[in-house]
């Protein structure tokens, strides 16, 4: 079976400094990637490209078979990519279902269709209770869980997390885990996370693409990546031992 996403050979420069290098990798139908590394390893360039933020200097993304580089973001939604962003910037006036409802509207027909689609998924991810409240009330987690909920709303087939789970407690963070368990297990839906917490990392991901300095060092499933010397040299060190 083709890979739902297929990068390869991605590079991107910004002013002759290079963010990333020839950068490629699948993520197969219903998987679950991580795309890990330190800081200012590329990983949200790479992201940015894919979401059509950037076009690339070189490479070539394939998404469902078909070449999406050089679409603009509104188009790469449409054909079934959803991303987060690491600051979570809602429409602080908005409410919350108001907010989800923006990105219903991409497929649905109406408001009232868009609104029913948003209901489920304000109830999905946990704030029902706070439908009616103004985004800028929400607390941190329950921003992160708006900033999810507006991104599934547009109906994604892959759906792009960007530290998501950066800042929350470890019971917060354990609950996003299991949400995201779900939504991979029950709704079939396909993932490629960037994210820091490596416990969340270790729980979620069946593979792990690791980047250093623009460029893919190692990939595997999470039991191999920790225990490569590479990875363990530049990235993970010590708490590879946790």
């Amino acid at each position: 079976m083709s890979p739902l996403l297929d990068v390869r050979q991605l590079s991107k420069s910004f002013r002759g400094l290079k963010a990333v290098t020839g950068a490629s990798f699948e993520v197969p139908v219903g998987g679950l990637t991580a795309l890990i590394g330190p800081n200012g390893a590329g990983k949200t360039t790479i992201f940015n490209m894919v979401a059509g933020v950037y076009a690339a200097d070189s490479g070539e993304i394939r998404f469902c078979g078909n070449p999406i580089g050089g679409l603009r973001a509104d188009q790469v939604c449409a054909a079934g990519i959803g991303r987060t962003f690491q600051i979570v910037k809602p429409f602080a006036g908005l409410s919350v279902i108001d907010n989800v409802m923006v990105g219903a509207l991409l497929r649905e027909k109406g408001v009232p269709a868009a609104k029913r689609h948003a209901a489920g998924i304000v109830e999905k991810l946990g704030l029902g209770a706070k439908r009616d409240l103004p985004a800028a009330s929400l607390t941190l987690p329950d921003r992160k869980r708006l900033e999810v909920a507006r991104a599934l709303a547009t109906r994604p087939r892959l759906l792009l997390l960007d530290e998501v789970m950066a800042g929350l407690r470890p019971t917060e963070c354990d609950q996003m885990v299991e949400l995201f368990r779900e939504l991979n297990r029950r709704d079939g839906l396909t993932i490629l996370l960037i994210e820091h917490v490596m416990r969340a990392v270790m729980a979620l991901a069946k593979e792990i693409v690791v980047l250093h300095h623009g460029e893919i060092i190692a990939r595997g499933s999470p039991e191999q990546v920790v225990r490569d010397p590479a990875v363990l040299e530049c990235y993970l060190g010590e708490e590879a031992e946790v």
